[in-house]
């Protein structure tokens, strides 16, 4: 098998990606195969059957179960070998994450654990910490959290107020503060936590729940995620040890913003999981349901809206593990040395930051879709406690909110890709000062596409991606660097990006199937392209217009208009056609398709 090619981050929206250099479901190695089956064999046989005791918040059963998950070595795919981990690819905690996506309150617990409660010691934690830690971490023997957000500083977490002070006998860090929406609080050993050294120097501490002054305080009661832990953490003269000081004084920011990356793919690995849960509860109750002497699955409504949920769940699915492939490339080109170094890692998974915030943002908001419409589909008992889509729905909200609000992922997307245009790092300007100009001459009547599969679709993501493009080349010229403060603008520009790399994702999985089973074998796969790309474009073309309508007046905006009104020429499919091709399939198998 050829190489996949190794790009920048972001550099997807500037250049064709060729459907070889993508990782795919597809491409699983037996090895990933039998990681989740095992982890979908451990949700099966000991979440499952207490999933009702789980949401009452039981202390012991969230442990036990958390010591089993460690045992079968999924806690441990990240930790390293020699740290009691397995140490294993990022396509490999993808599986997990995914399978650990319909474990009730318990993948809350776990996505914690193993993401923000221990991947800051895996990568930024020294030789003795290591040690000390992560065996205990990785078996499960102790539960870990992450403590960065206050009452003042949520989105603004350098905003912290928490202080720590050096002993006199320079043998402590002497910490006040409080920390609030805690996840793990109640039941964890240890806790990663961020504060100022003498109130200016933000830095991470590795901090014991029986370090003298450190307590925490009442359960929160939350709309869902019942049985996991939320609580604050209160520092009240906590003596933390020196050497539990983690990375260096000052340098908490680059611990804190290169683990909310990782927690943010990792949570979108979960909520494909979540998502793929919905979609067969939702068939299996609609062929179970008759009205009017027929099951409810044969009514054109109901089948487009379990076709819509298993289609949107596609292009995260394909999307997840396109960027774990990406994480895994570009993982491999480290040295040993590298390779050894938490840091350097951390380093390399930064260079997808823009990814992680679209797979945060994606992953959330398509669970988000499932579970209304799987609440739909049931009608009033969707409603009721009694089945899992009202649990379902209740705890897929909070995903929009932790790793950072999707409002604040909207921003990180255009602004870090335009931050590293500036410094050089990707060829943007350039890219949409060479669409600006192609627009002069460019006719979309003169475009001719080949007679072949999905031509028509790949032709349009490459129109998107010009749009958006010229879209933020306008807004980049009309407010310099005061773009980042036109946030409905970023926020706009930031949607036709993520929409364009889950178009592509699908796109390219597909293309990539084609070549390997033929156009039959992907039938299902091809449809649920065709759809989506015929649901999306109209919706870019919508916000490009907004996004000029703001930027540009009179004749500049009307020529403006005419650019997009070229790079948008579209003509619709019959998508309702291959909404039912997709949704006959799922309720012939009575689960998710691809």
């Amino acid at each position: 098998m050829a190489e996949r090619k190794i790009f920048a981050g972001g550099e997807f929206l500037i250049g064709d990606v060729g459907h070889g250099d993508v990782f795919t479901p597809e491409d699983f190695t037996e090895e990933h195969k039998m990681i989740l089956e095992t982890a979908k064999d451990f949700i099966s046989k000991e979440i499952n059957p207490v999933i009702d005791r789980l949401e009452e918040k039981n202390h012991e059963l969230v442990l036990d179960l958390l010591k089993k998950a460690g045992e079968l070595g999924l806690l441990g795919t990240d930790v390293p070998e020699e740290y009691g981990g397995m140490g294993l690819d990022k396509v490999s905690t993808t599986v997990v994450g995914e399978a650990m996506g319909t474990a009730g309150s318990f993948s809350v617990v776990y996505g914690a654990h193993t993401g923000i409660g221990t991947l800051p010691i895996v990568y930024f934690g020294n030789e003795e910490q290591k040690k000390k830690y992560l065996p205990k971490l990785a078996g499960g023997d102790w539960c870990a959290a992450y403590c960065l957000t206050e009452s003042g500083a949520g989105s603004d977490a350098l905003n912290a107020r928490t202080k720590a002070v050096l002993s006199p006998d320079g043998k402590y860090y002497i910490l006040n503060g409080e920390k609030m929406f805690i996840t793990n609080a109640g039941w964890a050993s240890s806790f990663v936590v961020y504060a100022k050294v003498d109130g200016q120097h933000f830095t991470g501490f590795i901090v014991e729940k029986t370090f003298p002054g450190v307590s925490t305080g009442a359960e929160e009661k939350k709309m869902g995620a019942h049985g996991s832990s939320t609580r604050p953490v209160i520092f009240e003269d906590a003596k933390v040890p020196v050497e539990n000081l983690m990375y260096e004084v000052g340098k908490g920011h680059k611990i804190a913003f290169n683990i909310l990356n990782i927690g943010r793919w990792k949570l979108g690995a979960m909520t494909m999981g979540g998502c793929k849960g919905c979609v067969t509860g939702a068939v299996k109750y609609a062929k179970g349901r008759v009205q009017f002497k027929v099951p409810i699955s044969s009514f054109g409504m109901i089948k487009q809206k379990i076709a819509d949920m298993a289609i949107r769940t596609y292009m995260s699915e394909s999307m997840m593990y396109r960027l774990a492939g990406m994480f895994d490339d570009k993982l491999g080109t480290l040295d040993e040395k590298a390779k050894k170094s938490g840091a350097e890692t951390a380093k390399a998974i930064e260079e997808y930051a823009p990814e992680c915030s679209i797979s945060k943002v994606y992953g959330s908001e398509c669970l988000d879709f499932c579970t209304d419409e799987y609440v739909q589909i049931l009608g009033g008992y969707g409603y009721c406690s009694e089945y899992p889509a009202e649990r379902y729905y209740r705890d897929a909200r909070i995903n929009r909110i932790w790793e950072g609000t999707n409002e604040i992922n909207r921003m990180l997307v255009p602004g870090t890709m335009l931050q590293r245009a500036l410094k050089g790092q990707l060829a943007l300007l350039p890219a949409a000062q060479a669409v600006a100009g192609e627009l002069m001459t460019y006719s979309p009547l003169s475009v001719q596409l080949p007679d072949t599969p999905l031509a028509l679709q790949q032709h349009v993501i490459k129109m998107s991606k010009k749009l958006a493009l010229m879209v933020a080349g306008v807004a980049a010229q009309k407010f310099g660097p005061g773009l980042v403060k036109e946030q409905e603008v970023m926020g706009k520009i930031a949607d036709m990006v993520i929409e364009i790399f889950a178009m592509e994702s699908g796109l390219l999985r597909t293309l990539k199937l084609i070549e390997k089973e033929g156009e039959e074998k992907a039938k299902y796969h091809i449809a649920a392209v065709k759809a989506y790309v015929d649901d999306t474009m109209p919706r870019i073309e919508s916000w490009a217009k907004q996004v000029i309508s703001h930027v540009e007046s009179g004749d500049m905006l009307r020529t403006q208009l005419a650019g997009v009104k070229k790079l948008a020429r579209y003509q619709p499919i019959d998508a309702i056609n291959e909404k039912r091709l997709v949704a006959d399939r799922i309720i012939e198998l009575e689960s998710y398709p691809f």
